[in-house]
């Protein structure tokens, strides 16, 4: 396919780059990351998006995707797919959808799960929002980057999905942390702590998959000094789209608040931000109880 990606930071770079790769011919647009492999220099949104038949965005939050929405819609073809794989507000990815559709394009919110290196290695998960056509369309590139789509149901739900499961992850996460300093200060190994809960009722993605403890499990960013596979920022930033969500439906949700105000405090009063959100743990393990 002729491919137009705008958007090539840390995520973005490596998905266009393997889709490069897969044979795929692909102008990228970014206002300041280098084009990775294989990917064309576009001089503007508008040439990245003239004569794609999917234009794919990886952009920060929903206000920039309004903007570079704006100038890529009307240089698109009719026929042409949308798709935004950014993890931004539902009110935003809903409204670029109604203005993709009424241009005649299809339109899809694709927020991803798996991070760097699940972008580098193309092992993606796609939440998708939209038409099954435009599903369909786009399918073929999932395949390429990610090693599962999941069609969630008509546009923003994708967006839904994605932020539901990473309030999850958030409070999961500080749950998991808290765990261990506690075994910490009541003298039990860390060692012996994953043998036991990562088989147990308290087995967790945080724990089994994503271990905060340096030399415990699998691999993690925990063993490399916290240098962020997810950042604690980025999980900042879904934890306010799902209470954002929350209070627009009318929804409770005490411990996805508290995971927010945990992770605003991390990042934003203290030397969280740079950091894996993993690094939740020496945080918790230097505290005391107040």
């Amino acid at each position: 396919m002729r491919i137009g990606f705008i958007g090539l930071g840390n995520m973005g770079a490596p998905m266009a780059a393997n889709l490069a790769a897969a044979g795929h011919e692909v102008a990228g647009f970014d206002i300041a990351a280098p084009m990775p492999a294989g990917v064309a220099k576009a001089a503007s949104i508008a040439e990245a998006a003239a004569g794609a038949e999917v234009v794919l965005t990886m952009l920060p939050d929903g206000a920039i995707l309004r903007r570079v929405a704006a100038e890529a819609i009307p240089a698109m073809a009719r026929g042409a797919a949308l798709c935004d794989c950014s993890t931004v507000d539902i009110d935003s990815a809903r409204a670029v959808a109604e203005e993709a559709r009424a241009a005649g394009l299809g339109a899809l919110d694709a927020p991803v799960s798996g991070g760097i290196g699940g972008a580098a290695a193309g092992t993606l998960t796609f939440m998708v929002g939209g038409t099954a056509e435009a599903f369909a369309r786009v399918a073929p590139l999932f395949d390429v980057m990610g090693q599962k789509a999941v069609h969630c149901g008509a546009s923003g739900a994708g967006q839904a999905a994605k932020i539901c499961n990473n309030m999850i992850l958030g409070a999961t996460m500080i749950a998991t942390c808290e765990a261990f300093a506690l075994a910490d200060k009541l003298g039990l190994e860390r060692q012996k702590m994953f043998d036991v809960v990562s088989t147990s009722s308290g087995a967790s993605w945080s724990m089994n998959s994503y271990c905060p403890a340096p030399g415990v499990g699998p691999t993690s960013p925990a063993d490399n000094g916290y240098r962020p596979g997810f950042a604690a920022e980025l999980m900042l930033k879904d934890l306010r789209l799902s209470q954002q969500a929350a209070e627009g439906a009318d929804a409770d949700t005490p411990m996805g608040a508290l995971a927010a105000r945990i992770y605003a405090d991390f990042v934003e009063a203290e030397d969280g931000r740079g950091k894996d959100f993993s690094a939740m743990l020496p945080r918790l393990a230097a505290r005391h109880r107040r």
